[in-house]
């Protein structure tokens, strides 16, 4: 989950030719109705859009169905593109709105046993131990996370998680910058509080609790 993927891009030899407003050409074409603009925007986007969704669930056996469930409601929608804010920040709207509507739908539904997680890629080099070890440290992250309210939880992914300041979090929420901040704030003190008393976390808690932590973290929300 902590890896960061990076496209590569070399050897495909084709450029992005993009419009007056810095939108790729492709984008247009797909609204028009260009389904090879469209497989052109799929191959462009799926990587990042994929990510985003697997941070925002969790080790959740079913990321590959929301990433899929994105693509159908960006081809839905993508006439309501107008090119007021870059296209990456609606994509990744799309995105976090269908994932927390996925989530919600999961958290009406009944349980009828425990699901099997998928597990993520252990970093490069990683013992079976440490590996075991981390995954552990994870399902129990995303299980104090599962107890956020989907506002909260979405923020705290998206800034503390995936390293996303807090002027961008805003533009692709659509929300004011003061409360994303806010969320922020009343989640990390829920979150921190819950891993404290769990013993998978509870040595990060006491990291995080540290006043340099607490001075870091205070400042970080830009």
């Amino acid at each position: 989950m902590a890896t960061v993927f990076a496209p590569r891009l070399s050897g495909l030899g084709a450029r992005v030719t993009r419009d007056e407003d810095g939108t790729p050409a492709y984008v247009r074409q797909a609204r028009e109705g260009d389904a090879r603009a469209f497989q052109e925007l799929f191959r462009n986007h799926r990587r990042d859009v994929g990510r985003l969704v697997a941070r925002l669930l969790g080790p959740r056996p079913d990321v590959e169905d929301v990433v899929q469930e994105v693509f159908l409601q960006v081809f839905r929608s993508l006439q309501n593109f107008r090119g007021e804010a870059r296209f990456t920040t609606w994509l990744h709207r799309v995105a976090v709105n269908v994932t927390l509507m996925h989530l919600r739908a999961a958290r009406s539904r009944p349980r009828l046993g425990q699901e099997l997680l998928d597990e993520p890629a252990a970093p490069d080099g990683s013992s079976p131990v440490d590996e075991a070890a981390r995954n552990q440290r994870l399902r129990a992250l995303y299980r104090i996370l599962d107890t956020l309210s989907e506002k909260k939880r979405a923020v705290f992914i998206l800034h503390d998680l995936d390293g996303v300041p807090a002027g961008q979090i805003a533009a692709t929420l659509d929300t004011p910058v003061l409360t994303v901040r806010t969320r922020l704030f009343y989640a990390r003190k829920e979150v921190y509080a819950a891993m404290a008393g769990d013993p998978t976390l509870e040595s990060i808690a006491r990291e995080l609790a540290s006043p340099e932590a607490a001075a870091a973290a205070a400042e970080s929300p830009q």
